[in-house]
């Protein structure tokens, strides 16, 4: 059987733009550091709302850069797996994906206005450096994403700080088990950049980049992407252990399937077509694992 790239149409176009299988590296955060907050203090649902969509539009306008910027260097063409594909495919104008990221920006910057006027105008420096970071991931001259430090940045940014900032806003402090709770979104958020480096790691050394996984080769970058799993799930058994959190938090476990799933892809298979179930799956634990942390944090709450 022969796997093909096809056109989308009508809304999918814009719906494949935003890369929709990286957006739960977004909602994932901001659920956890909620869930994590309710131990602390009632939760303020409007500003829940407002974080976790001025959130999505950051990660759908980072995505956008990206289109914009690879197809601006010559990087995608219409066989590219694992980008929207507006441009190259759809026949999207690369001024109108850049103009829309800019919009997107654009109302996350003032949804972040009115969370720092309802909480502190501190987060307005962590929003714009976030929102900085978000655009020279692919943008500017030495783009994060063509380095070895993309998935720090992007565990760091999307995974850590969200978690803080979304606890924060509810709970006016930073605590250790906030900033404890957040150390496996940091890695698994850090996984979903990994995964997508290891899916471009032939056509990445072709253009000159410089990835993690172009810099340790393909199977130790596996070897990592499957450590930075397995560190994930470890963390919860630890804090368990230490008392940090109930048992009722083991529920992270349910979702253990897709992380063994994604190592087993990309052990046996490196076409990038063949190995686009990884990724979904990679984003798909990332979601799983803090929707089913943030129950079990509900769970004892109530309990």
């Amino acid at each position: 059987m022969t796997h093909s790239l096809q056109a989308d149409s009508g809304w999918r176009v814009w719906w494949q733009l935003t890369r929709p299988h990286t957006l739960t590296a977004s909602f994932a955060p901001v659920f956890l550091g909620t869930m994590i907050a309710l131990h602390y203090s009632p939760i303020d649902w409007i500003l829940f709302l407002a974080m976790l969509f001025a959130s999505l539009l950051i990660q759908g306008a980072t995505n956008m850069f990206n289109e914009y910027y690879d197809f601006a260097r010559g990087l995608d063409n219409e066989n590219s797996v694992g980008i929207g594909g507006a441009i190259v495919r759809n026949g999207v104008k690369p001024k109108t994906v850049l103009v829309l990221a800019l919009v997107f920006y654009g109302i996350a910057a003032v949804i972040g206005i009115y969370i720092c006027s309802q909480t502190s105008w501190w987060l307005l420096v962590v929003g714009a450096v976030s929102m900085a970071i978000g655009y020279f991931y692919t943008g500017g001259p030495y783009p994060i994403a063509y380095t070895p430090f993309g998935e720090l940045f992007s565990g760091v940014v999307m995974g850590y700080l969200i978690v803080i900032i979304a606890f924060y806003i509810q709970t006016d402090m930073i605590t250790t088990e906030a900033s404890l709770l957040a150390v496996p979104s940091t890695l698994l958020v850090a996984a979903i950049m990994l995964a997508n480096n290891i899916r471009d790691i032939v056509g990445d050394e072709e253009s000159g980049r410089k990835t993690l996984a172009i810099l340790v080769k393909r199977p130790a970058a596996v070897n990592i992407l499957m450590a930075f799993f397995i560190l994930a799930y470890a963390w919860i058994v630890v804090l368990v252990i230490s008392g940090t959190l109930t048992p009722w938090t083991f529920l992270v476990f349910l979702s253990v399937i897709k992380p063994i799933r994604v190592v087993q892809i990309f052990k046996h298979h490196t076409a990038p077509l063949k190995v686009m179930p990884a990724m979904k799956d990679t984003g798909k634990t990332n979601t799983l694992f803090a929707l089913l942390l943030g129950i079990g944090l509900l769970i004892e709450y109530l309990l």
